[in-house]
């Protein structure tokens, strides 16, 4: 018995463990140099920048950026530069055309067959590229409070055959709260498939816990979760084997890359990045052109770029480890392939 009480512990410790890292992670701009040891007059940053779209870096993945190298690709993903607040022609808060595109609160129709459920604003760590850095969550986010209404939304519409979780990150609910929300979803028999879009797996690999992993396996729905991981770098072995505990349970797995500028925009990255997620049971899927949101145009590859970038990707890779490069465009029912 005093084995099992030990053992119960150890696992509620387990389960705990990602909230805490998430507490404890680096949120402004100053402490995130100066654990990486640079001088902050390397790089400035308006205030402004930091308090619309605050710095957070949980420390699992702080961990994997490397030391005095203010051109780390990991680094360059959550560092505020003050390019942030330059305003460029054609980039807004709402770049996809989503704040006009509810059912109900946080429920979003853009693509026939398909609904988008945003459950949280939360996310472990703040990418400067986001394209949803100025969404409306307040009046949006389909919290629990709210998760009647945009089921009801749902079952109203027997043309809904998928719901993709996205936020914010789902994974940033508890074990608890996503597996009652997913046990509604389960209760709409004309729902077929579950998507979930998450980076929380590769920011805070400690989330995947054993009861998440139940969570997203058992159930009807054929399961698939979207990876976002955009260099090799930000694949470790603890990565590896937390996402292992997924495949393994059957959930598929996918991975969704944003093209960057100083960060992947190289043939040799991203080849590299396909090879090691394949190795990994992680199939390639989508590269994304840059979402044009307010204060990320310094990430900006132009298409003629991308389009070498994805020829000379095509003529070292078989084309199953070629993910497809596309755009979303408002009002177009599809992703635009480049």
């Amino acid at each position: 018995m005093r084995d099992k009480a030990a053992y119960d512990t150890l696992k509620r410790m387990d389960n705990s463990r990602w909230q805490q890292q998430i507490r404890n992670g680096i949120k402004n701009r100053d402490e995130l140099l100066q654990t990486i040891a640079h001088d902050i007059s390397c790089s400035s940053s308006p205030e402004k920048a930091i308090i619309s779209f605050p710095v957070r870096v949980p420390e699992a993945y702080l961990n994997r950026i490397e030391r005095n190298n203010l051109n780390d690709p990991l680094l360059r993903q959550v560092l505020p530069f003050a390019e942030e607040d330059s305003v460029i022609t054609g980039y807004t808060s709402d770049p996809v055309g989503e704040f006009n595109k509810h059912d109900s609160p946080g429920l979003i129709r853009k693509y026939h067959g398909r609904a988008l459920l945003i459950t949280t604003s939360s996310c472990a760590i703040h990418c400067r590229y986001c394209f949803r850095r100025h969404y409306p969550y307040v009046e949006n986010q389909a919290g629990k409070e709210n998760w009647n209404d945009a089921l009801d939304a749902i079952k109203a519409d027997p043309d809904i055959k998928e719901i993709i979780l996205s936020g914010g990150d789902p994974l940033s609910l508890t074990d608890d709260k996503l597996e009652s929300l997913i046990n509604q979803l389960e209760q709409i028999s004309h729902l077929k498939w579950l998507r979930i879009h998450t980076r929380m797996p590769v920011v805070v690999p400690a989330r995947v816990t054993d009861k998440l992993v139940r969570a997203v396996s058992q159930n009807r729905f054929k399961q698939t979760i979207v990876l976002h991981i955009n260099h090799p770098n930000e694949i470790d072995d603890e990565v590896i084997s937390r996402i292992r505990l997924l495949h393994d349970a059957g959930v598929r797995l996918l991975n969704q890359s944003v093209l960057l500028r100083g960060i992947n925009d190289n043939a040799l990255v991203l080849a590299e990045l396909s090879e090691r997620l394949y190795t990994n049971d992680i199939l390639p899927y989508y590269l994304h052109m840059l979402d044009p949101v307010a204060g990320a145009a310094h990430f900006e590859v132009d298409d003629d770029t991308a389009k070498m970038i994805m020829y000379d990707l095509r003529s070292r890779l078989p084309g199953f480890l070629v993910p497809r490069l596309v755009r979303e465009v408002e009002g177009e029912p599809f992703k635009t392939p480049i």
